[in-house]
């Protein structure tokens, strides 16, 4: 096993050293899990890979040789195997049957479709939670029961023992086999909020090295005079499960993100010993889920996480039909494409027929598909082929439905491969040039989300507020980067930053952020940033504490606002949504220009939005969240302001995203989510990939419903 050199050292405190995160002490596993010299590209440098999840053991009857027929009838390239099934492949602890395996590797190679292993670790056989029941994590909410999946302790010495048995195992019976291109590692992993005592010693030793020892240090950073939470000795250090301080719980909640990236790290390094060089690693992270993907994940710091893989992965689920308008698509692409700095990504699963309401209108499944293209991924794999006959995910469908017969998606599913099988070598490693960066932080988010807004009966999280100022950019087709703490790119690759609720930060954060201002930079802070410190201790300063010189203005006063709007409508969108929502600020100009006061019988006029010249850029600062409308006349004004707009005219449903091919061409995809045909003007001489058309400049590209168009530019045009 391999854990940690100080394991038995930690095994009489019941912790393990591989709970110990790499931000307190990095691991063997996490030095070993250094990414291959080869990137993903090099398995496949001339096409996109197209394809869904494969589960021989979950068919009906033995339908492999017709399920590859369809398969290659579709131009599917790739499938992804064995991720789910734990308990068919390890009937017993080291009683191990491959046949699923084996013969899906055998049909798929004989076909010529590439297949992607997946590490079976995310669902525990049932042998193994009887023989060791501790290996079901412990939560605040008691202990999981056998049933679901992810429901294990990624920390437990047991758990840990089975699974390096079962990857290594998989890995060794599969590597030689020509058709494995790469290994996905568990799948949509987090700490499943294991927090029993183990995991509790583990974070006390983490503590214990984090302030050298210094309960003092402790006690002040994180305030635990207050009702006597004070910490006195370390032997009485609490089970946070019920802690009220939101620095404690905030700095547990990073703990635990530290556990993912050390466990994945731990895989990756194992995977890593046993595969072929040539063999890729990647991870389907996942997003924060309001039913379908929504935002930035909390209980991962996915940056952190990718640096064990060679390439990221990500799972991007999205409304369906008239609810279909292709923003999750571009939010999951957007920061996939980040997590890796700028490097193309892969989409594991995404919606083929999913739930009914999701069953996609026809044209949609292609408008989809070409969505994940045009923001730069390299595979796009449904999740699933067949749908499953029972169990929790009967009404999650994937191409083909219970009857394992060809339906309208699958046609339409065959139409995307046959335009990969032509323009594949055309599209793959497309690369982005993009001008504003959205600066996001799962110290803030955590802190933000201790202390949520309440509107209209509602909490307010931070992904509300970020997928805010993210809509609004993607409706005026603005495209964006992610960048976090941990993002090495210079921010002076960014004509614009824009930084939403950065509730919690280091004076260092911030002050990276000011600089790039000072240097020329424009920078957009949104209310309840710099509030707190790295630790969610409120600043002990005028608010918004780091970031005031910077912004011009301070305020010690705010309020939920009832019945507020904007002097004279500044914003220019009218009376209904000239509102003031969620949160207010009272600010108070000290060399800032007020852009927008306030408005109300009651309050004085105080700012509301402000921009402050500082050294050679322009700071603004938005002290409350405007509606929908007023968030999206003032990106357009700050988008204009800092020289970020490329002058393009068209808006939603119209969606167009831009980007570099690899033969140096330039390539706009049009995208209409909308079920009226729409048409859209050429800038420049282009060809129209899908039909073969040229385009001239000022020409015009007509699109069907929920219809795209791929137009490749002359070389050297922008």
């Amino acid at each position: 096993m391999r854990f940690a050199p100080n394991f038995q050292k930690m095994a009489s405190f019941g912790a393990l050293a591989l709970a110990l995160p790499a931000c307190a002490l990095p691991s063997p596993a996490m030095a070993a899990a250094k990414p291959a010299t080869a990137t993903p590209a090099n398995q496949w440098p001339d096409q996109i890979l197209f394809g869904a999840a494969y589960y021989d053991e979950y068919a009906p009857t033995d339908r492999l040789d017709e399920d590859v027929r369809l398969m290659k009838a579709a131009n599917i390239t790739v499938v992804r195997i064995a991720e789910s099934t734990w308990g068919t492949m390890e009937t017993a602890p080291g009683v191990f049957v491959f046949h699923h395996i084996d013969r899906v590797l055998a049909a798929m190679g004989k076909a010529g479709i590439k297949v992607i292993i997946g590490t079976p670790t995310y669902a525990v056989p049932t042998w193994l939670a009887k023989q060791h029941p501790d290996v079901l994590a412990i939560t605040a909410q008691g202990p999981y029961s056998y049933g679901r999946r992810q429901n294990m302790d990624i920390t437990s010495p047991e758990f840990r023992k089975a699974a390096e048995r079962a990857i290594v195992a998989l890995v060794d019976h599969v590597k030689d086999n020509p058709a494995v291109i790469g290994y996905q590692l568990d799948n949509e992993t987090k700490a499943y909020g294991t927090s029993g005592p183990n995991v509790q010693a583990a974070f006390v030793e983490h503590m214990k090295q984090r302030f050298n020892g210094d309960l003092d240090a402790l006690n002040k950073a994180f305030g635990l005079n207050y009702w006597s939470n004070r910490i006195n000795r370390w032997e009485d250090f609490p089970n946070v499960n019920g802690s009220i301080n939101a620095s404690l719980s905030a700095a547990f909640a990073q703990f635990q993100r530290g556990l993912v990236t050390d466990y994945l790290g731990w895989q990756a390094a194992l995977v890593r010993a046993h595969a072929k060089p040539n063999q890729f690693l990647t991870q389907n992270f996942d997003l924060d889920w309001r039913g379908y993907s929504y935002g930035v994940q909390a209980d991962v710091n996915h940056w952190q996480a990718a640096k064990a893989l060679d390439v990221a992965g990500i799972d991007i689920y999205h409304p369906g039909q008239s609810n279909l308008t292709g923003t999750e698509i571009a939010l999951g692409g957007d920061l996939a494409r980040s997590i890796k700095h700028g490097q193309n990504y892969l989409v594991i699963e995404t919606t083929a027929q999913g739930f009914p309401e999701w069953t996609p209108y026809p044209g949609q499944l292609r408008l989809q598909a070409f969505s994940h293209l045009a923001n730069g991924a390299n595979m796009l794999e449904y999740w699933h082929w067949g749908t499953t006959a029972n169990a929790i995910e009967t009404y999650w469908r994937g191409l083909l439905s219970q009857d394992f017969k060809p339906n309208a998606t699958y046609k339409e599913a065959a139409t995307i491969g046959a335009d990969l099988a032509r323009l594949g070598p055309k599209l793959a490693n497309l690369t982005k040039q993009n001008k504003v960066a959205i600066y996001v932080s799962n110290t803030a988010l955590t802190g933000f989300d201790s202390f949520k807004p309440t509107a209209d009966g509602k909490q307010v999280a931070y992904n509300d507020v970020m997928r805010g100022y993210y809509d609004a950019l993607y409706r005026q087709n603005v495209e964006v980067d992610f960048i976090t703490p941990d993002t090495p790119t210079p921010l002076d690759r960014y004509k614009l930053v824009i930084v939403p609720a950065l509730y919690a930060a280091s004076d260092a954060e911030i002050d990276r952020l000011n600089a790039y201002a000072k240097s020329g930079g424009h920078l957009l802070y949104s209310f309840k940033s710099g509030f707190s410190d790295e630790n969610v201790k409120v600043r002990y300063a005028d608010q918004p504490g780091r970031i005031a010189e910077a912004a011009g203005v301070r305020y010690s006063q705010f309020a939920a606002p009832q019945g507020v709007s904007l002097a004279g409508d500044p914003l220019k969108v009218g009376e209904k949504a000239n509102t003031v929502r969620w949160w207010m600020e009272f600010l108070e100009p000290t060399t800032a220009q007020v852009v927008a006061r306030y408005q109300h019988p009651s309050w004085p006029a105080y700012a509301a939005i402000t921009r402050n010249h500082y050294g050679k850029g322009e700071v603004t600062y938005v002290g409350f969240m405007p509606s929908d409308e007023g968030l999206a006349s003032l990106l357009q004004q700050e988008v204009a302001l800092a020289g970020a707009s490329d002058g393009e005219a068209a808006r939603f449903p119209l969606v167009l995203r831009k980007g570099v091919l690899k033969n140096g061409h330039n390539v706009r995809y049009v995208l209409n989510f909308s079920a009226n045909p729409a048409r859209y003007t050429a800038p420049q001489p282009a060809q129209e990939l899908l039909s073969g058309a040229k385009i001239t400049s000022g020409g015009a590209v007509e699109l069907s419903a929920w219809g795209v168009a791929i137009l490749e530019e002359d070389a050297g045009k922008r």
